[in-house]
């Protein structure tokens, strides 16, 4: 069984200089009158953006790190209804062609988390075409970057109604998607709302994977064992070129707390790979930490100290017998 670790969209260790996450706010953006002056505003932010991006990537691939979450702010404004779609796919075609290249040469696995307000299961009309938008957007990345194999991580959503009502009107709703949204899309559980029970039971209904938190069902569980969910889980992705991935943080404070550490709790992970290994199925681990890529070398080192069972491939990657 072979585990990848990898890390969210900063890199602590190359500094806050490098982000790809720079933005315009619109009220900055109206304050510039003139449409040309508007237009160079969000094109020289956007190139910084994909400038450092291609900064990170180098450095993953410099440092052996195979799975990484890009930002989903990397264009600024692109889906805000007052400024809309200003020409940048094309601007930044070589830009996205290069990213293409060091990805696909150094066999990096990456995806896209779209941020929360993005509710498929919304009441609200707008709130659903709004997402579709936003969805559409962040999966046209891949389409430039030439990357078929990219997903977009999102949550079941809200429960107006009933959980049960929730997730019918998230079968209805995701039927009625764009086609690529729905090959692209995968199902978190999440802290609050949908347990990973219930999310792998839509999954299973929608036929596409789930992405197991395992904080999330640490916090939000109605007496499962996770160890009776993993197998059925790893399934959903039996169909994905990829093998499937897991999101793991340690909270921090307590048990229960929602918000996440700086680090990872070196024993409750080998926990939760012991539990994992009786599957026998490659996975890949996204850690949702605070200290991002520092907080994966420490967890590296620490597994090194502790494990000596573990074969490690290089400074991210390990086998499991």
């Amino acid at each position: 069984m072979k585990v990848r670790l990898g890390y969210v969209a900063i890199s602590n260790k190359l500094g806050k200089k490098v982000t790809s996450s720079s933005t315009v706010t619109f009220s900055n953006y109206n304050k510039i009158s003139a449409e040309k002056e508007r237009i160079e505003k969000l094109k020289a932010v956007t190139l910084s953006n994909f400038q450092d991006l291609i900064k990170i990537l180098k450095y993953n691939i410099e440092n052996n790190i195979h799975f990484y979450r890009v930002t989903s702010a990397l264009i600024p404004l692109a889906t805000h209804p007052e400024v809309g779609y200003w020409g940048h796919r094309e601007i930044f075609k070589k830009d996205s062609e290069y990213i293409e290249k060091l990805v696909r040469e150094s066999n990096m696995r990456i995806d896209l988390h779209p941020d929360q307000f993005n509710v498929i299961n919304s009441i609200n009309p707008q709130v659903v075409e709004n997402t579709e938008k936003n969805l559409i957007f962040q999966a046209n990345f891949f389409e430039d970057i030439n990357y078929p194999e990219g997903k977009l991580v999102i949550h079941v959503g809200g429960a107006t109604g009933g959980k049960e009502e929730g997730i019918k009107r998230f079968i209805s709703n995701f039927n009625n998607l764009n086609e690529n949204i729905k090959k692209r899309l995968i199902i978190e559980n999440d802290d609050k709302m949908y347990t990973a029970k219930e999310t792998l039971d839509l999954c299973k209904v929608l036929k596409v994977p789930m992405v197991l938190d395992v904080h999330h069902h640490n916090c939000n569980n109605n007496g499962e064992d996770i160890e009776d969910l993993i197998e059925e889980i790893f399934l959903t992705w039996n169909n994905e070129k990829l093998p499937p991935k897991i999101h793991f943080s340690s909270p921090r404070d307590g048990i229960y707390d929602r918000k996440h550490a700086d680090f990872i709790e070196v024993v409750e992970f080998m926990n939760f790979i012991e539990k994992a290994k009786k599957i026998n199925m490659d996975f890949d681990v996204m850690l949702e930490c605070k200290e991002k890529d520092i907080a994966l070398y420490k967890l590296s080192n620490e597994l090194k100290e502790l494990q000596n069972k573990y074969k490690w491939i290089d400074e991210s990657s390990f086998i499991v017998d």
